[in-house]
């Protein structure tokens, strides 16, 4: 099997600023993603702290991971079956897209996910259960052009800033 990615946390800087939150030891116990069995192809995203979600709203959760990718190869996140179809959780975006060069954004490449809980119950997620999925597929692209631009910045940074007010509400 061909490696292509390494995942990493964020430094613990960059984690509690973009939480404002330094009073709790969540730091420490964020784990890496790792697959479940040796055919799984979906590397397990696992909760950094406990998650609790009211019918109807949504959370962006700040993971603490970050993702170096080779070259030509997208990382695509997805919700874990399970909690798609037993909690009826959805990712906001549908699908999380991580481009290769995010790595390098001024936020280390932080990567946040954002849930929806579409369900009747409040969605708890405690921390260190996994409740999405990274999948890394191959990219090309459409035409010959030629593009320059470089990354700066975190969700949304290819167009417009996400605001980060929704994280623990």
């Amino acid at each position: 099997m061909v490696k292509i990615a390494e995942f990493k946390k964020v430094s613990k800087e960059q984690f509690f600023d973009d939480i404002n939150r330094i009073n709790e030891d969540i730091y420490g116990h964020i784990k890496l993603p790792k697959r479940a069995t040796k055919g799984s192809a979906g590397h397990d995203i696992y909760a950094p702290m406990d998650i609790f979600i009211e019918p109807g709203q949504t959370m962006t959760v700040p993971t603490g991971i970050r993702c170096k990718i080779s070259s030509g190869w997208v990382m695509l996140i997805f919700p874990r079956s399970s909690m798609g179809i037993k909690h009826k959780m959805s990712l906001n975006n549908t699908v999380a897209v991580i481009d290769e060069d995010y790595y390098y954004s001024d936020n280390e490449g932080h990567i946040f996910i954002s849930i929806k809980n579409n369900g009747r119950e409040v969605l708890v997620i405690p921390q260190g259960k996994a409740f999405c999925q990274a999948i890394f597929v191959p990219f090309g692209t459409a035409d010959s052009e030629t593009v320059t631009t470089v990354r700066n910045g975190g969700i949304g940074s290819t167009s417009e800033e996400m605001k980060l007010e929704n994280i623990f509400k």
